[in-house]
């Protein structure tokens, strides 16, 4: 019983991350840009399926621009330097215009909207939005990570019972930064991709296994956190 109490536990778990949209959205461009890296831009399945996936991703996105609009006039947390406040609603406003414009472009795929040389226009500010919002969120998790160094530091010196748990905490948001700065150089790497502005070097089967890489971070970020366990 108990074991099968656990797979219960389990499949609990799975529903709820796969009933996320940015869940699946996140799989699914795992397998598009998967699919990149096998066809490295030549035609056949893998490209039939990087394309598909790329089109169904966009319905996954609409009005997701809202989310960050909210985070663009939202206060910022307290303490914070005004640098970090700039580059945060720097990057709010760059992601929150790339997820707008990406619904142009969607419309433009369906042949809602006719104009089809003013889509592949809008597509490619939308993805110098998209880098340039990855660039700011690199850097914001640099200055984050050294000012977490910082704090972590004088913690150490000053460790006692009590500072354990904030210690822990502290450690943890590190990890969580870390994380979030290799994605968001990953992503750098597969805007500089999608444009083409180093053809010779970041090639499509580059541009797949970067954004393959950062596809499975972001999923590993989406997971659920598991029930914690009671005490008896």
């Amino acid at each position: 019983m108990a074991s099968l109490d656990a797979v219960r536990g389990d499949l609990a778990l799975l529903i709820l991350y796969l009933n996320k949209a940015e869940a699946r959205d996140k799989i699914c461009r795992a397998i598009q840009y998967g699919s990149k890296f096998i066809s490295n831009g030549e035609p056949g399945p893998a490209q039939n399926v990087d394309k598909s996936t790329s089109l169904a991703r966009k319905v996954f996105r609409l009005c997701k621009f809202v989310n960050d609009l909210h985070a663009l006039i939202s206060p910022p947390a307290k303490g914070t330097p005004l640098p970090l406040i700039l580059l945060g609603k720097s990057k709010n406003a760059m992601l929150s215009t790339f997820l707008f414009l990406d619904q142009i472009v969607w419309a433009g795929r369906t042949g809602i909207y006719k104009n089809k040389e003013r889509a592949e226009f809008l597509g490619r500010i939308a993805f110098y939005c998209f880098l340039g919002s990855n660039t700011c969120t690199a850097i914001i998790e640099l200055a984050e990570l050294q000012r977490l160094s910082t704090s972590m530091k004088k913690l150490e010196k000053e460790l006692k019972h009590q500072e354990l748990y904030k210690y822990r905490m502290k450690l943890h948001k590190s990890n969580e930064r870390l994380l979030a700065l290799v994605k968001s150089s990953l992503d750098i790497v597969v805007a500089v991709g999608l444009l083409q502005l180093a053809p010779k070097k970041v090639t499509p089967r580059v541009t797949g296994a970067f954004g393959f890489a950062s596809s499975l971070i972001a999923c590993y970020q989406l997971l659920p956190s598991p029930p914690a366990k009671q005490s008896k």
